[in-house]
């Protein structure tokens, strides 16, 4: 058997030789991928320098700063209509005239009452007037002047009613006149001409005048969680769906303490001032609003992940090699009292990029960014964080020099299992704590 295969070699050696060099090929090729499939691959992000800003969101109703529903006290047929929708009009302008006619009958009926009670009063007075001086006379019982003098203020009482009824029924012709309350726009105009309305029990709306557009306000309903970032002053920026590429600017002027269940939620109504000189805002439109909290200019500051990674094998080695150099020869037990413990495996929440502190002294603005320095290796610098907009993340170096344009470590992807290792935003236990907010 043996000689048969050195005879087959001889005669295929060349063959041989290509089949062993394409096995070691494989064998490396498999050696090689496993090794690579069990690293780590990072995204990077760059270092930016700007302006960020630290928002609220909510949504808002668009309203006229003051407007008024203009109604009858009478009731009656729309006779006439002088105005329509999105007039201009000014205070005292007639808008509508009811129908007068039996507004006139009532004055005239009126007025005849007027002087039947009027000549009925003369009759009682000057009665009263000659039964007084016969009483004193003596020549009238007492009984007589008594019920001379009740006839008399009777009258009265009766003529002072009729001309009571007199001024009511003018009053009345008067209220069939319409008349517009304030200078401002017709925004809705709810009656037609040859309408009844009827005021028995409440008045009926007729127009809803807005006194000036070119001034207006938003309500706008805040949750409970936010309301407290909140307060009158603040300056506020809202778009509108019919311009979307138009940013508009309001001040925060009132916060209602009368909250709003809304889908089990609680709001508040947050009442904002916003100018309208273009007249592009309109009653009744919703708007996207954001209320500025806190901003700054001229920052630096990286994408928000780039301060939540959960730290692997290397960089945990990383941080090791550094504290050990820091603290020297210190025993272990030392570094574990101080907190200062490095475990191989970190635990869920061990994130943010640097090694716990003990409890209670634990730093909720101070991160570690993740970097390769000069010579190529895995390296790190202190930052301590400032406010945040959810996306990016205002830094403040405490070591070391971090430059706008800087690339950092904004992810960790595992080439074998393709996922991103990053703790949920600034709110797990571990390294750290969310980044400030006002």
């Amino acid at each position: 058997m043996v000689k048969f295969i050195i005879q087959w070699l001889k005669k295929y050696w060349i063959f041989a030789i290509i089949g062993g060099a394409i096995l070691l090929g494989l064998l490396l090729w498999v050696v090689f991928h496993k090794k690579r499939n069990t690293q780590n691959s990072y995204t990077w992000v760059e270092v930016q320098r700007g302006r960020i800003e630290n928002t609220v969101s909510a949504t808002g109703t668009l309203e006229p700063l003051r407007s008024v529903e203009v109604g009858t006290q009478v009731s009656g047929i729309i006779d006439k209509i002088f105005v329509d929708f999105n007039d201009r009009v000014t205070r005292n302008q007639l808008l509508a005239v009811l129908d007068t006619t039996l507004l006139s009958v009532q004055i005239r009926e009126a007025k005849a009452n007027l002087l039947r009670a009027q000549a009925q009063y003369d009759k009682a007075k000057y009665d009263f007037e000659r039964t007084e001086r016969l009483f004193k006379d003596g020549l009238l019982s007492e009984l007589e002047y008594v019920t001379s003098k009740t006839n008399y203020e009777s009258a009265l009482s009766s003529l002072q009613s009729a001309q009571i009824s007199l001024e009511r029924a003018e009053r009345n012709m008067r209220y069939a006149f319409i008349r517009s309350p304030i200078h401002g726009t017709v925004i809705y105009r709810k009656v037609e001409e040859g309408q009844t309305v009827a005021s028995s029990f409440q008045t009926p709306m007729l127009f809803l005048i807005a006194e000036d557009l070119s001034k207006m306000e938003i309500h706008a309903l805040v949750d409970e969680s936010d309301i407290g970032l909140i307060k009158p002053g603040q300056s506020v920026r809202f778009n509108v769906q019919a311009y979307e590429n138009k940013t508009f600017t309001g001040k925060v002027r009132q916060i209602w303490l009368q909250p709003q269940t809304v889908q089990n939620v609680v709001n508040y109504t947050v009442v904002i001032d916003a100018e309208n000189p273009e007249g592009l805002l309109l009653p009744g439109m919703t708007a996207d609003i954001e209320f500025i909290v806190e901003e700054k200019d001229d920052v630096l500051m990286v994408p928000s992940s780039a301060l939540q990674i959960q730290p692997n094998a290397e960089m945990m080695a990383v941080l090791k090699k550094r504290m050990e150099e820091r603290f020297g020869a210190r025993s272990d037990s030392l570094q574990r009292r101080r907190g200062m413990g490095f475990p191989s495996n970190p635990p869920p929440g061990f994130g943010g990029g640097f090694p716990p502190f003990g409890e209670g002294s634990r730093p909720r603005n101070f991160a570690f960014l993740w970097y390769i320095d000069n010579k190529g290796e895995l390296s790190f610098v202190p930052v301590r964080t400032g406010i945040t907009n959810g996306k990016n993340t205002e830094i403040i170096p405490l070591r070391g020099e971090i430059k706008e344009g800087m690339k950092v470590i904004g992810g960790i992807a595992s080439t074998e299992e393709v996922q991103t290792t990053q703790r949920p935003i600034f709110g797990t236990p571990g390294f750290g704590g969310p980044p400030r907010r006002m």
